[in-house]
């Protein structure tokens, strides 16, 4: 991570401040530093464990910058997110594909449908279940259909639904109202779990 400045805030209450100023012409230290990063394999069995053990406590950060979100939140994610990908490989996990469901849009169905020369509502059969109280389209098994167990790799990517081109939304604005999914998503996604993880580095609660 790279050096910053340290910032604190007098408040007679408990509130968010960033620890660090995310100066981007003065990033050269984080850009060296991520050249050197190896990709992280994913253990799930490691990452798993990680979770029972920090899970409830990077929840209850993330309430608090859903409660009060500082200034700077969404530089900060943009900064971080970019460490992130340096850092975990996608192709070594595939958690998403194998625990989760992506929602799929109108103009997702109807994109993979024709790839696969079906009609709307035969893909719909096929391979998708509609959920009442969410009112929306999801894959009816997990793994997902279209993951190649082998590679990791998406049989569809090309033409993916657009929630997983998305996924796991770490920049998405504005963020406060994703902090939801975050929560959601730390238990299954490495990328979130250090997304969160580097949040929590470089963001504190102070009291004056």
């Amino acid at each position: 991570m790279s050096q910053t400045m340290n910032h604190r805030a007098n408040t007679r209450h408990y509130q968010l401040v960033c620890t660090q100023e995310y100066n981007f012409q003065k990033t050269t230290a984080s850009q060296d530093y991520t050249q050197y990063i190896r990709r992280m394999q994913v253990d799930l069995k490691k990452f798993k464990k990680s979770v029972e053990k920090k899970g409830k406590k990077m929840k209850r950060f993330l309430t608090k910058i859903e409660q009060a979100p500082p200034k700077g939140l969404h530089t900060l994610s943009v900064h971080l997110d970019a460490e992130v990908w340096q850092e975990v490989d996608c192709l070594s996990c595939a958690n998403c594909c194998k625990k989760m469901t992506p929602t799929l849009t109108g103009k997702d169905k109807e994109r993979i449908a024709d790839y696969l020369n079906l009609t709307v509502a035969e893909f719909e059969t096929s391979f998708l279940e509609y959920d009442k109280k969410e009112k929306d389209w999801r894959m009816q098994k997990q793994p997902c259909y279209f993951l190649d167990l082998d590679t990791n790799k998406c049989r569809i990517y090309a033409i993916r639904p657009k929630d997983c081109s998305g996924f796991p939304h770490l920049t998405k604005k504005p963020m406060p109202d994703y902090m939801h999914v975050h929560k959601q998503n730390l238990a299954y996604c490495p990328a979130t779990f250090r997304f969160v993880e580097k949040m929590m580095e470089s963001i504190e609660f102070v009291k004056a």
